[in-house]
């Protein structure tokens, strides 16, 4: 089954229609990579991240911490753009940050050029977001799930319908499997319901919490080259968070590594690698670059973290 996506645009930009292709029954092997040419620079970025800081107040002694610490990125359309982090670094508030679920104590965010406080509407018209722990109906099934969703979202019934199963049946998940409660599926499989909710609504900004986390081998690769098809074939930007250096080499056209809430360095991973080697003389690998600029494992986790970010 082929499946359409319609991206909900910018008011500046075009409308094309693409096609995702159709389902597979095997475990996707890893497409040769290569590195997409970067973007032209807009006269709008997808996303700007403009000096953000957030703190918490945390513990019995009301100890404040700063999660996020005086972040600038610019993220250009079309870009998939990774941000990785040790535990408790501070990736997993910015992306709530963005998507509006917290509030900015200082800076500014706008999504196509719309301020997410002053704009908000908008601009959740714009993005949807896929976090490593999904919140659903554990009692509903995934269709019933996807389905009011999708209302939610101002979409019909029976467009909501035809797009569940297809982009589930894309994700490995049957048709048949579609009636049973999610609270009796796996974990990978519960997963794949929340990527699949996220692009019901076909975001143009699509934020990645660390969507593989968790899931098997087979369900990483199938997950992650239907993030490559979006990513080749919607006109979509992408923001993804991740522990998988690898995952990050074979997604991202450009990455940020953040240490204690700030950004420490950036660049595209062939970048890096030559400026780990060059500067530093250590291997070219982003497990270099990571340690390099952290001082930690990706494991590690921070001292100052708040309640539930990674």
């Amino acid at each position: 089954m082929a499946l359409t996506l319609e991206p909900h645009q910018p008011e500046t930009a075009s409308q094309p229609s693409e096609t995702l292709v159709a389902p597979v029954d095997r475990v996707p092997a890893p497409a040769p990579h290569v590195r997409r040419p970067a973007p032209p620079r807009g006269a709008v970025p997808a996303l700007l991240i403009d000096h953000v800081t957030k703190r918490f107040i945390v513990g019995r002694k009301k100890k404040s911490v700063v999660a996020v610490d005086d972040v600038s990125i610019r993220i250009e359309r079309g870009e998939t753009y990774g941000v990785l982090g040790a535990n408790g670094g501070g990736k997993s508030t910015l992306i709530r940050l963005v998507s509006t679920l917290l509030t900015i104590d200082s800076g500014r965010v706008e999504v196509f050029g719309h301020d997410i406080e002053r704009e908000e509407m908008a601009v959740k018209r714009l993005i949807n977001r896929v976090s490593v722990d999904a919140a659903f109906f554990k009692k509903l099934s995934p269709f019933e799930n996807l389905i009011y969703a999708a209302r939610l979202y101002g979409l019909d019934a029976g467009t909501a319908r035809r797009e569940s199963v297809a982009i589930l049946a894309r994700l490995g998940i049957a048709e048949s499997r579609l009636s049973r409660p999610l609270e009796q599926m796996s974990r990978g499989m519960q997963q794949k319901v929340a990527i699949a909710r996220a692009l019901l609504t076909s975001p143009t900004l699509l934020l990645l919490d660390e969507p593989t986390t968790g899931l098997d081998p087979r369900s990483k690769l199938e997950v992650q080259t239907f993030i490559e098809e979006i990513r080749d074939s919607h006109d979509a930007t992408i923001v993804l968070t991740t522990h998988d250096l690898a995952e990050a080499d074979r997604l991202c056209d450009r990455l940020a590594i953040l240490n204690e809430g700030r950004v420490v360095v950036e660049g595209t991973p062939e970048e890096l690698v030559a400026r780990v080697a060059r500067e530093h003389g250590q291997p070219p690998t982003l497990e270099s670059v990571f340690m390099t600029w952290t001082g930690r494992s990706l494991d590690d986790d921070t001292e100052e973290d708040d309640d539930d970010d990674d």
